[in-house]
């Protein structure tokens, strides 16, 4: 027989997107709900800019007069999602799509139907819905009719506090308890069940002891998001604390643990063991110092398959402006590399494989222009900000092709070949190469002309966001942590970026927290089951 400190029917481990969706589930199913978090609960949705990927006819769509269907979304993403889940999970996923947009709202999020007139990265405050991935881009409207589909929570700026506070608030509301400074190190297993954890608590701490915690926590989060020195050295603060006032204590779980813990994008060993060819010492880790693989690692040792480990997401923005999309995207030898209106992570992929991970956008001086007149109206201060220093400061310049090219390194000959060949294409009505849809191609003809340096590298002012997508392997209808032969561990779930989902062979925005509420949703109704089972 174990001895507790605490218990509850479920136990989630991990409180951000996927933890809170999991836990309020399990609880409007009836079970017993406690909650653990490392830090203040919000992981990395509450850092993220808030978007859902959701189609096949939300209210939002509707109220917003965009007409989508179930086959529409569904013919888009199996394009994107791949092999990732089996085509009848992407399909309910799907289908289930407006049912999470109504929960989510009935539970407080905030979403608004005003619609992006024009092609970007990220809306500005003005507008709540648009094209989040690469649905209008050059292949993709041959598959599916363009449909917006990228659902930002509505607050200003970036509005992932927008999705994580009001679940917290609904999950308070309806009586999940959550415990914060307190770090879960292992699963306690017997007879082959998971039926528990032990973790590391600072419950009992002095006041201000708690207090200073959570401080460095927020500092760690963000701005440490955007600083990695900054975050190691608020780590070690946090690490001293929990050594020096941390508590062990065992936590017994009657009917299930779910592992909602993150990636594994803040553990730069486990990446590198992971993928080893990749460039990620130079991209900007996107999450929090909780997303260390902790969850997946505990899972493992308990017998837990994995799957998806090398699969990493890294972003190149190149719009707002909406112009950029006109440039052409080359790599060191002057070949062009993308129909540059993908979503970013195609172009960034396209960066990490390119020769020495080198990349820079072409334009003229037509293009330039364009673009600068429409940063303003288009942009959100830190597009703003990004862009502008990237004009100033990671431009070069030449009156002709050849010109640029040479200042910028890149083989003079071959580009001009490149942009001969774009532009021919243009008057002769010819498709282009790459798929980029005819109303978002320009001619280059007038210099000066411009080369902007989007390469993979480490700048605070222009980072390559990245995260992991793979982890544990769960059964698709119950969000169960399964061994490599496919059974399931008795009493273990996971959901969020701790399993492979929806998003795990590419990613578009709000797919990562669409799937931490879809399989949130799913492994919480499960968990809650097993608890009225036992």
């Amino acid at each position: 027989m174990q001895s507790w400190d605490y218990s509850a029917d479920v136990v989630v481990a991990g409180y951000g997107g996927a933890g809170v969706v999991t836990a309020l589930a399990a609880r409007e199913a009836g079970a017993d709900v406690l909650a653990l978090d490392r830090y203040l609960g919000g992981g990395a949705t509450t850092l993220s800019g808030g978007i859902i990927y959701a189609g096949a006819g939300t209210w939002v769509q509707r109220a917003a007069g965009v007409d989508d269907d179930v086959e529409n979304m569904l013919a888009y993403l199996e394009a994107e999602v791949g092999d990732a889940v089996r085509p009848e999970t992407l399909r309910r996923f799907c289908e289930e799509s407006p049912a999470m947009i109504d929960w989510l709202t009935a539970h407080g999020v905030p979403f608004e139907a005003s619609l992006a007139p024009y092609k970007t990265s990220y809306p500005t405050d003005d507008y709540y819905l648009y094209y989040s991935g690469s649905e209008n881009s050059g292949g993709y409207r041959d598959l599916a009719k363009p449909r917006q589909r990228g659902h930002r929570a509505h607050g200003p700026g970036v509005s992932g506090k927008k999705v994580f506070a009001p679940l917290a608030e609904s999950a308070a509301r309806h009586g999940v308890r959550v415990r914060t400074g307190t770090r879960v190190t292992r699963l306690v297993v017997e007879g082959g069940r998971v039926v528990g954890v032990e973790a590391i608590t600072l419950e009992h701490a002095p006041v201000a002891v708690r207090r200073r915690f959570a401080l460095l926590a927020r500092v760690s989060a963000k701005p440490g998001v955007y600083h990695p020195g900054l975050r190691r050295a608020a780590q070690a603060l946090l690490d001293r604390i929990e050594h020096r006032h941390g508590v062990p204590v065992r936590i017994g779980a009657r009917a299930a643990v779910v592992l909602t813990t993150g990636g594994f994008i803040a553990h730069e060993a486990m990446v590198a063991e992971h993928a080893p060819t990749y460039p990620w010492s130079e991209g900007l880790p996107l999450g929090t110092a909780a997303d260390d693989g902790s969850g997946i690692t505990m899972a493992v040792d308990a017998g837990a398959a994995t799957a998806k480990m090398d699969s990493l997401s890294t972003w190149r923005f190149i719009a707002p402006p909406s112009a950029f999309f006109g440039a052409l995207a080359v790599d060191v030898t002057g070949r062009r590399m993308i129909d540059e209106s993908r979503y970013g992570a195609a172009l960034g992929a396209a960066i990490a494989a390119a020769p020495g991970h080198r990349a820079w956008l072409l334009m003229d001086s037509e293009l330039v222009a364009a673009g600068r007149e429409q940063l303003g109206p288009q942009s959100v201060w830190f597009q703003r900000m990004q862009t502008e220093r990237l004009l100033r400061l990671g431009r070069v310049s030449g009156g002709s092709v050849e010109e640029v090219a040479r200042k910028a390194g890149i083989d003079p000959a071959a580009l001009r070949v490149t942009v001969d060949e774009h532009n021919r294409a243009i008057d002769e009505h010819r498709t282009d190469p790459f798929g980029k849809p005819d109303d978002l191609r320009r001619p280059l003809r007038t210099g000066p002309f411009t080369l902007l340096d989007i390469s993979f590298s480490a700048r605070l002012t222009y980072p390559m966001p990245m995260l992991t997508l793979g982890g544990l392997v769960v059964d698709e209808d119950s969000g169960a942590v399964v061994t490599g032969s496919g059974a399931a561990i008795p009493g273990l779930y996971a959901a969020g970026r701790t399993a492979v989902g929806i998003c795990s062979n590419s990613y578009v925005s709000g797919l990562s927290i669409a799937d931490c509420v879809f399989s949130g949703r799913r492994a919480g109704a499960h968990g809650a089951a097993a608890a009225r089972r036992s």
